[in-house]
């Protein structure tokens, strides 16, 4: 069966050169299902999991179909839930864009707004957290009247965030006929109603799967006693290239990061309290190699998208299954494989049932020690077969 090419798909001859000078040649599910109905200009709602390859399906309708925009007046949008995001989708819009001569700025908090003012002068397609945007909308700095197509990405992260007010102040000033394309994980609930309120006869794509995390991704339960979570981390790390450790707090991010440094592993925490410019360098040292535990809040658990993350750790176990699955989702991304490793506590086995059910992954949680040889390759390792177990079963009452 012959596989299906971008050019087969509708993509110009020079981005399928451009795709092929970085060895994209066959596209993904998402794109294949999106881009034919993104070109032809109808809206379209694409649901699928993280690391599957959205933003060329978005990106690629978009760079083509856009014309140049004049002053401050930008001809495509793309909104976005988080500073990482927000860079990386605007680095991947500036390839696609530059054989047609696009100007793509990436508009995010945290960042000078003078240099972003001055930038989105020449912007024809701006890359934006919803609340930077609107600061630039509110002073006048740019406008989206003219906008020909929008497009809402990770739509479920920008509810969980809080963010669709924004987005419809956002949408509801993009005053001409305009084409919306909205790519999520989940359509339930807000986003539900965001579709309804601003596509137009929106076509479904969905990508199929029996399993809400990818098919390549392997996940293993670890019981851990707290104090000894960094040196577990540490013999994980000796036959890892990159690894992603998730925790809850900023506070301990920066102690996780100093703990494991502590073990001889060069580990660097990044949280939203670091200036940007750090963040930048942190990302930076991390994606080169230089730093091999990037240590995170859940600000880096959607929107970063960075080449090779073979193992992604809950260090601290991930409060409800979305964001297991939203963590998660930084590594076995775009048909890669990759692992991931939850931390358990001694405490939480109810807790992670319940996420495990949830996430649809179960798994017998299995007791280590950081000296466990069986760290050092957890992918190799099989857990016993699964079994349920009743927390705390009825009894009956004994008579005296």
């Amino acid at each position: 069966m012959t596989q299906t090419s971008f050019a087969d798909l509708g993509v110009s001859d020079t981005l399928v050169a451009e795709l092929a000078s970085r060895g994209i040649t066959t596209p993904f599910p998402v794109q294949t299902m999106t881009i034919p109905d993104a070109l032809s200009g109808v809206d379209v709602c694409g649901k699928a999991k993280t690391g599957s390859g959205k933003t060329l399906a978005f990106g690629l309708p978009m760079v083509m179909k856009l014309t140049s925009a004049i002053k401050r007046r930008p001809r495509g949008v793309v909104l976005v839930p988080t500073r990482e995001l927000c860079l990386q989708v605007a680095e991947e819009l500036r390839f696609l864009g530059h054989s047609y001569g696009l100007h793509v700025v990436a508009v995010y908090g945290g960042a000078s707004m003078s240099d972003q003012r001055t930038e989105l002068a020449t912007a024809d397609i701006v890359v934006a957290t919803p609340g930077r945007l609107i600061d630039f909308l509110e002073r006048g700095d740019v406008s989206v009247a003219d906008v020909q197509m929008v497009c809402l990405d990770e739509a479920d992260q920008m509810a969980d965030m809080g963010f669709l007010p924004q987005v419809d102040v956002i949408v509801r000033q993009m005053e001409g006929d305009h084409q919306t394309l909205l790519f999520s994980a989940t359509l339930d609930g807000a986003v539900d109603r965001l579709v309804k309120r601003h596509l137009k006869e929106p076509v479904y794509h969905e990508v199929e799967s029996d399993t809400v995390t990818v098919d390549t991704m392997e996940h293993r339960f670890i019981e851990v006693h707290y104090l000894d979570k960094p040196k577990a981390v540490a013999a994980i790390a000796e036959n890892a290239t990159r690894i992603l450790v998730f925790v809850h707090t900023k506070r301990g991010c920066d102690k996780a990061a100093e703990q494991i440094s502590a073990e001889g592993v060069s580990a660097k925490a990044l949280h939203g309290d670091l200036p940007q410019s750090k963040r930048e360098r942190v990302l930076a040292s991390f994606a080169e190699g230089k730093t091999k535990v990037l240590v995170a809040t859940n600000v880096a658990a959607r929107g970063l998208h960075i080449e090779g993350v073979d193992i992604v750790i809950h260090y601290d176990l991930p409060k409800d299954y979305k964001t297991y699955l939203h963590r998660s989702g930084r590594t076995a991304r775009a048909g890669g494989s990759g692992l991931v490793v939850t931390f358990v506590e001694w405490n939480q086995m109810t807790e992670v049932r319940t996420l495990q059910k949830e996430a649809e992954v179960l798994s017998t949680v299995v007791k280590m020690f950081s000296n466990d040889p069986r760290l050092k390759d957890l992918e190799a390792f099989q857990p016993p077969p699964y079994e349920q177990v009743v927390v705390n079963p009825l009894r009956k009452r004994r008579r005296r």
